[in-house]
């Protein structure tokens, strides 16, 4: 009697209003992420031929701004722990977003990159701390369906970058389009208004922080080994991922002579299959494993 309690209990959990806010905003946020992190994809070519750079040159922008995303995530994510989840997911917007549109006053190949590598910062903190708001607001039986709604979001945003910018570069150059960065520095007015921080992070925070939060991922033999697998499995697919859709449409236009239309469609096709793949996964996350 007891596990089928149990088992309804689990069957009757629902998202409650924070989540599904949290939910939106972390998926708004990761759009908004995706749209300004993909627009140099497919700005690379004229911003060579603005600045006169060499394809490595040109290649070390995109380069700079991940490397910028892994300190990013890793010092915004400890920040989080300490200043609160919503707080520091501000900060991480308004960092990409602002710098993202200073891109666009940029007079040469290092103040770009400069501009590039500090938007990657804000880049990395917001993509951990918008899936870490949702993991501690929704309940563990629907949180892979949500994640996996978060990381659709941030597919739309790359979208929104692959349809708009065949279309808005001809008329507005790609200063234009780094300018249409900023814009997301106006969800950061909705978020600190609207969206509290999840009970969970407040519990823990009315007992005091224990010393440094990164060193709970390495506490014990199993925490060490789960810490381990989960940082070798993200690090291939991440390498993997933007190995793959950062590179290949500017490739494919220097090597290939494909046109921005036709690149732009190369990764339009790719977001929908890959959108699907995470929505698919995502429900079968929850209804039949983590690990199956």
């Amino acid at each position: 009697m007891q596990e089928s309690t149990s088992v309804s209990a689990v069957v009757r959990e629902r998202p409650d209003k924070q989540a599904k806010l949290a939910m939106w905003a972390s998926s708004v946020g990761y759009g908004v992420e995706g749209f300004d992190l993909f627009i140099l994809v497919f700005l690379m070519a004229p911003i060579a031929a603005s600045f006169g750079l060499t394809s490595t040159r040109v290649s070390t922008l995109m380069t700079g701004t991940l490397l910028g995303a892994v300190v990013g995530g890793i010092a915004f994510g400890m920040l989080s722990d300490f200043f609160g989840r919503v707080r520091v997911l501000t900060w991480t917007i308004l960092m990409f977003g602002i710098f993202t549109g200073l891109c666009a006053f940029s007079r040469g190949y290092w103040d770009l990159l400069a501009y590039r590598t500090i938007a990657g910062f804000g880049f990395g903190g917001e993509f951990g701390i918008g899936l870490a708001l949702v993991a501690e607001t929704w309940p563990a039986s629907l949180r892979a369906r949500a994640s996996s709604y978060v990381a659709l979001g941030g597919q739309g945003g790359i979208l929104a970058a692959a349809v708009l910018t065949p279309i808005l570069l001809p008329h507005i150059g790609w200063r234009g389009m780094f300018l249409l960065g900023i814009l997301p520095v106006a969800l950061t007015f909705g978020l600190r208004k609207f969206l509290p921080e999840p009970k969970l992070y407040q519990q823990v925070e009315s007992h005091g922080h224990t010393g440094t939060p990164l060193k709970l991922l390495f506490k014990d033999g199993p925490t060490r080994r789960k810490s381990a697998g989960m940082l070798i499995l993200c690090s291939v697919q991440q390498i993997g991922y933007y190995g793959l859709m950062t590179w290949l449409p500017y490739y494919l236009a220097t090597r290939h002579g494909l046109s921005l239309t036709k690149s732009a469609i190369w990764t339009s096709v790719t977001v929908l299959g890959m959108s699907f793949g995470i929505w698919t996964f995502g429900q079968l996350a929850d209804r039949i494993g983590r690990f199956l």
